[in-house]
């Protein structure tokens, strides 16, 4: 009679050596909202360096920090990024952070951290106008972003309410100028404003003159100049000056989650990537965001960070939930 040992040994060394490839972890885990073209960059240089394996997990501002909120102490991130800083605030708030290594805050300006170290800023990206040069002068354009609320602007301005760099626009304008002066602007915006899909699509809309400006982030516009052109050859930037509310620089964040059980190599990650060879290697990538490290530079060709003229912002305080609460009542949401 035949037997089945063999067969049933042979089942079982299977079974085992698939357990054992399915259970392989990762060293570190990093909810990502920053870009995921920049981050799937920037990460196999710290695995070069420190040849831990990292895995990536991408999702939107909010998304993800509000995931990590329902998670809690049973998330499996070491590691959160946004893109925007309010998101930072709610999971900050939640007291789902610890607090980042000195080493990790010392190279970013006092200003991009906020005071409990609990998190610190990383790469920032400066508010800017799109101005199409057929139809205006950099004269014609307006001395605060709140002027695009006035009435003269009607069907001349276009922006993008639904994502979270636009959201932290407005999260600025709220700490800045208040609820009220706040809500006015959005009324006017609301108004004013054609809305669109993305950045990308106001920067098109602007370079084709179906509006004569648009509001976004410097990079848009000097990534599509490193490029072909196409999308900005007929336009121009319009940087607003003296701490205006239109000058605010957004700041990405990075934090490690209290619950980590991989603290070392968490704050690891973060010290490298606010170290000289991280954010040199940011600065060199397609991003085109603004180091924050001083040691640190963009190519000439974009405007210096040390010609902004940003105001003051406590990067804690931007307060993301308020701000969907103001958009959605204006009918931006």
């Amino acid at each position: 009679m035949r037997t089945r040992l063999p067969i049933s040994l042979a089942a079982l060394a299977l079974a085992a050596s698939t357990l054992t490839a399915c259970s392989s972890e990762p060293d570190l885990v990093i909810y990502n909202a920053q870009h995921e073209e920049l981050m799937e960059e920037i990460v196999p240089l710290f695995e070069e360096e420190t040849g831990l394996d990292v895995e990536l997990r991408h999702g939107k501002d909010l998304e993800l920090a509000n995931q990590l909120v329902a998670e809690g102490d049973q998330s499996p991130a070491d590691v959160f990024l946004t893109e925007n800083s309010p998101a930072m605030s709610i999971v900050d708030n939640a007291d789902l952070f610890t607090q980042v290594s000195e080493e990790a805050r010392a190279p970013i300006p006092d200003g991009y951290v906020p005071s409990s170290g609990n998190w610190t800023g990383f790469i920032a990206r400066s508010t800017v106008a799109m101005y199409n040069t057929d139809q205006l002068d950099e004269t014609d354009m307006p001395e605060s972003i709140l002027d695009f609320a006035k009435p003269e602007w009607k069907d001349r301005i276009s922006f993008s309410p639904t994502g979270a760099d636009f959201q932290a626009i407005v999260s600025a304008v709220l700490e800045l100028e208040g609820e009220e002066a706040t809500r006015d602007w959005l009324a006017g915006l609301s108004e004013n404003g054609i809305e669109l899909q993305n950045n990308l699509v106001v920067l098109k809309s602007v370079n084709s003159g179906e509006v004569e400006a648009g509001i976004a982030y410097h990079y848009y516009w000097y990534r599509d100049q490193a490029e072909a052109g196409e999308n900005s050859d007929t336009s121009a930037l319009h940087f607003f000056g003296d701490q205006d509310p239109g000058a605010f620089l957004s700041v990405s964040g990075a934090g490690v989650l209290a619950s980590s059980d991989k603290q070392d190599d968490a704050q690891r990650f973060i010290e490298f990537l606010t170290g000289v060879e991280g954010q040199q290697a940011m600065a060199e990538s397609y991003a085109l965001e603004y180091p924050l490290n001083p040691e640190a530079s963009l190519p000439d060709a974009v405007k210096p960070f040390d010609e902004l003229e940003p105001p003051t912002v406590d990067v804690a305080s931007l307060n993301g939930p308020k701000v969907v609460e103001l958009m959605t009542e204006a009918g931006l949401l």
